[in-house]
């Protein structure tokens, strides 16, 4: 299956709050049309080495541009669509040449940061609702951040190409010794060492590498400024990498619901982020982890954008 890959556009909109999870299925509620805030259209992208062009079954997680209304189907519930989801789940960052292409803004102290503050978290709390075949819910434990590394061994092109990221993500689980379809595999990239078409088409994305390995390509993010998150909470120099948890916590969410395709999403090909992407941002508190910029994500339950 070609990779699900998140999408990323402005929108204002709706909040709301609750998730229930075990126990019996929830019942999906009916939504109505009308009244409610601007939203993203589900474009649908392939990345390929030099451009994105549209192919079906694939997502690109867009660069920030507002909408002037929000179709019906957005505001329409998750479905699930009989695959899995990560019911026990776990992540691990590749720092790709960090130490060799530097990070000047200091992304990878905040990543990791934001990694090590989700787990247990009521902001991640919303993907407790959603399940696979069983059911088996997915579950929320505590210090889910289970490995970092800073590979500096195998160099990073000055362009990678998806099929780098993959390659990248394979040494990651390699290198930690776990390879698992309840992992997510974090590829970050060191600033100017991009896929083509970030940040003005996309700001990250993930998808399914050989192995069921479940990976995010994420860029750096305040190389993309503003189209990528730069200033959406904060301002001046807090506020540059704003980005980088806001998109990182997208595409983690999107990872847990749908890592394969067969998850969670709506009848639009929309998942748990994309629904709420740039909405209501907002400094979240981590208790004794400390705050951080973060989206909603969809819930059911509460038939809207959970925060």
């Amino acid at each position: 299956m070609k990779p699900r890959i998140a999408l990323l556009i402005s929108t204002l909109g709706l909040a709301a709050c609750g998730s229930p999870s075990g126990g019996t299925v929830p019942q999906t509620p009916q939504l109505q049309c009308g009244g409610l805030a601007r939203s993203s259209d589900d474009l649908r992208f392939n990345v390929t080495d030099d451009t994105m062009r549209p192919i079906p079954h694939t997502h690109a997680l867009r660069a920030q541009a507002i909408e002037d209304s929000e179709p019906c189907a957005l505001r329409a519930p998750l479905r699930y669509h009989d695959g899995s989801v990560q019911t026990t789940p776990a992540i691990y960052v590749a720092f790709w040449g960090f130490q060799t292409y530097g990070d000047p803004s200091g992304e990878a102290a905040r990543l990791t940061g934001f990694m090590n503050a989700l787990g247990a978290s009521s902001w991640l709390n919303t993907v407790t609702q959603y399940y696979q075949n069983g059911p088996s819910y997915i579950t929320n434990p505590a210090a889910q951040l289970a490995g970092t590394w800073y590979d500096d061994v195998d160099p990073v092109p000055a362009h990678p190409r998806d099929a780098d990221i993959k390659a990248e993500a394979l040494r990651l689980a390699h290198h930690f010794g776990v390879s698992s379809t309840q992992r997510a595999y974090i590829v970050a990239t060191p600033s100017g060492r991009n896929i083509r078409g970030f940040p003005r088409n996309y700001c990250a994305y993930h998808g399914e590498a050989p192995g069921a390995i479940a990976y995010t390509n994420l860029p750096y993010m305040s190389d993309g400024g503003h189209y990528c998150g730069a200033g959406s909470v904060n301002a001046g120099e807090a506020g540059k990498i704003d980005g980088v948890t806001i998109v990182a916590g997208h595409e983690l969410a999107e990872t847990q619901t749908d890592p394969a395709g067969g998850g969670w999403y709506d009848a639009s090909g929309n998942e748990i982020a994309d629904k709420c992407a740039w909405r209501n941002l907002r400094n979240t508190s981590f208790g004794t982890f400390g705050s951080f910029p973060t989206q909603p994500l969809w819930s059911n339950a509460a038939a809207g954008c959970a925060q």
